[in-house]
């Protein structure tokens, strides 16, 4: 039997509890999700903004969790063996999570944060390091004060390389998240207005960002975007925690530099000077943005011990996800629909990017591009200005008609040529109806907004509507 990622004996050392249950009882993770909680992990009764962890302790130790974090006023139970007693449950998350990167004494630890890309450039180390040995890496967008040191939990002692997301809205975050993680390298995708509604300016963005450097280990490494325009205001906040910068773009002088791109639908063909080691490699995801973070990951991947040549070979695995990018085709009697399915998040620079991937579409496979976006949500008093901006990319990537839904997207909707005008709603409810009446075979359509705007029932709704579950293109 393989060893046990805790015992319980580590698990009340670690976090200073009280238990009355056998030590040697093997715990296999932890969770604070009964949904997703596994038999044999221990499951973490968080107090939440909107529930409390604690009313799901009897459904977990019913489920098989092999014990229970809980405060330590929580009621006797039947299952008190199983009940591990702590002052703050949420303290002892963070002591697992301190504990967890303690003992993994062998692994190079690399932090992402960014504007844009966290995710994707977290998903892409984690097939460019797996050739070199066993990677441990954050699940889905598991980047708050919950799922950083839940992730670290979860981290076998004996990881040669651990790769984990750390995001933001507020000034501070993830300066707190970072003197967790401790990396040896911190990776900051781009700087962009993500967020204004929090911050006065984007320059206050990019210091929020660079927080991710105070937690680097000494010597560490501050891997920047030479082509993003808050590079020197980052490189400062690196330099002050003495850490060594090591830039990523198509900028000359770019420490990992592309030197030539070829871009298509279905991905790019990337030829590139890693740190002076040239390499070439497919990406199989399109978008200029994803070559420009794959720049980032190799240079991070050989930076960590790893080999350069297989971690650029793995790179054509990448695919985007669903809500990130991700394709559907759908065969309907008259020929194909495609949906590109972008309704996770948005933000004015994700906005920009997706458009111009759909602009990369060839009229041969679809010969209308449609555009169906909702708002972009935390942008402040500058939200207005932000969509309407808009405009100018959906014209370089040659969109034929928009479909628009929300407060703010309606500036964006008035600001667009007749022509190019399909339709508007306040809701994407109310939006549904008239899209799924209004494409059809020959589009490829992108759907995009914030995850408030609740775009992602529009894909549904073209599935449902063209009778097809669709599959990836």
């Amino acid at each position: 039997m393989a060893e046990s990622l805790w015992t319980l004996a580590e698990i009340i050392k670690a976090t200073h509890a009280q238990c009355l249950g056998d030590a040697h009882v093997r715990v296999d993770g932890f969770s604070i999700d009964t949904r997703s909680l596994a038999r044999g992990e221990g499951f973490i009764a968080i107090q939440g903004p909107n529930r409390d962890g604690h009313s799901f302790v009897e459904a977990a130790l019913a489920g098989g969790a092999a014990c229970a974090i809980v405060d330590r006023t929580f009621p006797e139970s039947v299952d008190e063996d199983r009940l591990v007693r702590v002052q703050v449950t949420l303290e002892a998350l963070n002591d697992l999570g301190r504990a967890g990167r303690a003992r993994a004494k062998r692994a190079a630890v690399i932090a992402v944060t960014g504007s844009v890309g966290k995710t994707g450039s977290k998903e892409a180390l984690r097939l460019a390091l797996a050739p070199s040995g066993s990677v441990h890496a954050s699940v889905k967008s598991f980047n708050n004060q919950w799922g950083v040191p839940l992730s670290l939990a979860n981290m076998p002692k004996e990881t040669r390389f651990g790769v984990f997301e750390a995001g933001m809205n507020h000034a501070g975050e993830i300066d707190a998240l970072t003197r967790l993680i401790r990396p040896h390298i911190a990776i900051v995708t781009t700087v962009a207005p993500v967020h204004l509604g929090f911050f006065r300016d984007v320059e206050e963005i990019a210091d929020a960002k660079a927080e991710i450097f105070r937690g680097l280990e000494p010597g560490g490494l501050a891997i920047i975007n030479r082509d993003n325009p808050h590079y020197e205001r980052l490189a400062r906040h690196a330099r002050e925690q003495h850490a060594r910068i090591v830039s990523f773009g198509e900028a000359k002088g770019a420490d990992a530099r592309a030197v030539a791109v070829e871009l298509d639908p279905d991905g790019s063909r990337i030829s590139a000077d890693i740190l002076g080691e040239p390499v070439t490699y497919r990406l199989g995801a399109p978008g200029r943005h994803l070559v420009q973070n794959s720049l980032a990951v190799l240079a991070a991947a050989k930076l960590a011990g790893a080999d350069l040549a297989p971690a650029a070979e793995a790179l054509a695995g990448v695919h985007a996800q669903a809500g990130r990018g991700g394709r559907i085709v759908i065969e309907a009697e008259a020929g194909q629909i495609a949906i590109i399915d972008e309704s996770y998040n948005a933000n004015p620079a994700s906005m920009r990017a997706a458009l111009a991937t759909l602009g990369l579409t060839p009229r041969t496979a679809f010969k209308r591009r449609v555009a169906v976006l909702g708002d972009m949500l935390e942008l402040g008093q500058k939200a207005p200005d932000l969509h309407r901006e808009l405009a100018e990319c959906i014209d370089g990537a040659g969109v034929d008609v928009v479909f628009a839904c929300g407060e703010l997207m309606a500036a964006l909707y008035e600001a667009l040529p007749a022509s190019r005008q399909g339709a508007y709603a306040k809701t994407a409810e109310e939006l549904a109806p008239i899209m799924t009446k209004d494409v059809g075979p020959g589009d490829v359509i992108m759907i995009k907004g914030s995850f408030g705007s609740r775009m992602s029932p529009l894909v549904e709704a073209l599935r449902r509507h063209f009778g097809a579950p669709g599959a990836r293109a």
